[in-house]
């Protein structure tokens, strides 16, 4: 069953909540967008998610921001475009530039919060819950690990690790990372992560994979979109999540 719905943080935030068709209990996951907002790709995603036994919410945490209506396709279009591709990139890079505040930092933050204290509150969640991001939605996977020791287990997509690296003492639980190799500026940092993670001693797997670039999860978009390594990631995911939910 899938239905929107509003959750409240300072405001109301509208959210995605999908849900297996019976009656047992599952673990919670809560699937975080990619930087164009809850659209229909991220919808699918929490579907493909609660098929396989999940309770999945998804929000938009960009809802007061106004990003998700003026990046539109024609602005995505024009950074395809060779011709257009250098001033479609300055328009992005101002429109996104108010998600670098702590402020939006801190709201995001709290809505994702809401959303873990709905999902224990929810009557068909057993006691685990899990989150799962991509890109903009990844960091948050990670950022959200990082501050509620409630989540048991994070799967950040192509994801910035939270920063200073001193932050990552506080996630709590397993965390399975996915990269593509020509990302480049995720793959340069990879390594201080890395050191981090095992500095403090924390469970976590980056899985990288080769001739891949950022959002290669993301099959609506066929530039980045790469099959063979959506299907080994979302494999790797459903057994991570199980592993660690499923108790």
């Amino acid at each position: 069953m899938e239905k929107m719905i509003e959750l409240t943080s300072k405001k109301v935030f509208p959210t995605f909540l999908m849900t297996p068709d019976d009656k047992k209990k599952y673990p919670g996951l809560i699937v975080i967008e990619e930087i164009w907002g809850l659209n229909d790709h991220i919808k699918d995603v929490a579907k493909r998610f609660a098929k396989e036994g999940y309770i999945v919410l998804s929000p938009e945490l960009l809802s007061e921001t106004g990003i998700t209506e003026k990046a539109d396709q024609s602005l995505l279009e024009q950074v395809k475009n060779p011709a257009t591709r250098d001033e479609a990139q300055k328009k992005l890079r101002v429109l996104f530039a108010p998600l670098q505040s702590p402020e939006f930092a801190e709201s995001a933050i709290a809505k994702l919060k809401v959303c873990v204290d709905y999902l224990f509150a929810h009557k068909q969640v057993n006691s685990n819950v899990g989150v799962l991001g991509f890109c903009f939605g990844g960091t948050y996977a990670y950022a959200l690990a990082a501050v509620d020791s409630r989540i048991k287990a994070a799967v950040p997509f192509y994801g910035h690790a939270p920063e200073p690296h001193e932050e990552i003492k506080g996630i709590q639980c397993p965390v399975l990372a996915f990269y593509g190799e020509q990302d480049e500026g995720l793959m340069s940092t990879l390594p201080e992560v890395k050191k981090a993670m095992k500095k403090y001693g924390k469970d976590f797997e980056a899985v990288v994979y080769s001739n891949t670039g950022h959002a290669f999860f993301n099959d609506t978009n066929p530039n980045r979109y790469n099959k063979k390594a959506t299907e080994d990631a979302w494999k790797k995911s459903l057994k991570f999540l199980s592993g660690n939910l499923n108790k």
